[in-house]
């Protein structure tokens, strides 16, 4: 067998040949994206094309929903390829629950454009990590799917400018963010959990939880800086 370090699974077939650590590792990694991704478009794209106030932004958030399921489609499929039961990546068919973030309801435009902007910015940071993975069909489809997750967060900081030109835009915009903005953080997990340590020694993933959260409040603090917005305070989790 060989060393974890060392370990670089390259078809779903070879999946089979490894530890069952590493297969239930690379399993939760592929249950989690399948669920968010999914609830993400259900929960904050798909409605935001109502709130979208021009017939081009409701163009851009339609696309926008589109990747979004299209990325729950790719995961899924690659998760029964692995012999994942369809009910454990399917929202409301299984007891794992989504991000928090999703426990809000969606209510303005100037919060679908901070989602965007700081919401898929975490996202971006969750991906970088998986495209050197060990699992070489989850780093494929982490690296097929990045350039929409750039998209999702340019549609962002774009709708963001719109929105700082008017005092009353720049406003309501700081406004989501502060209620959005504290939830986010907790995308990026518990400080020394024991599922990253996991990935990091089987290299599913690189980073540990505290390096990839101070990482994004360090970009997420340059974002909103370039559009004259601030970010609240918010407690670092356990």
């Amino acid at each position: 067998m060989s060393e974890p370090s060392k370990v670089q699974v390259k078809t779903v077939a070879e999946l089979a040949e490894q530890p069952e650590e590493y297969r239930i590792a690379v399993g939760k990694l592929v249950i989690s994206h399948a669920i968010n991704e999914l609830y993400g478009a259900q929960v904050f794209d798909e409605p935001a094309v109502a709130l979208a106030p021009t017939p081009y932004a409701k163009w851009l958030t339609c696309r926008v929903a589109m990747e979004e399921y299209g990325h729950h489609c790719h995961f899924f499929k690659l998760g029964r390829e692995m012999g994942i039961p369809e009910e454990k990546m399917i929202p409301g068919k299984t007891e794992k629950r989504p991000l928090s973030i999703f426990e809000h309801k969606l209510e303005t435009w100037e919060e679908f454009v901070t989602i965007k902007l700081l919401g898929d910015l975490a996202e971006i940071l969750q991906v970088e990590d998986l495209l050197h993975c060990t699992f070489h069909p989850l780093r494929n489809l982490a690296r097929q799917t990045m350039p929409e997750e750039r998209f999702h967060a340019q549609f962002g900081i774009d709708f963001g400018q719109e929105l700082v030109k008017t005092p009353e835009g720049k406003a309501r915009l700081q406004e989501a963010v502060n209620r959005i903005f504290p939830s986010l953080p907790a995308f990026f997990g518990a400080a020394k959990s024991r599922n990253n340590e996991i990935f990091r020694k089987w290299g599913i993933k690189l980073r540990t939880n505290e390096e990839m959260r101070a990482d994004y409040l360090k970009r997420a603090a340059e974002v909103v800086a370039k559009l004259g917005l601030t970010l609240p305070k918010v407690a670092q989790a356990a």
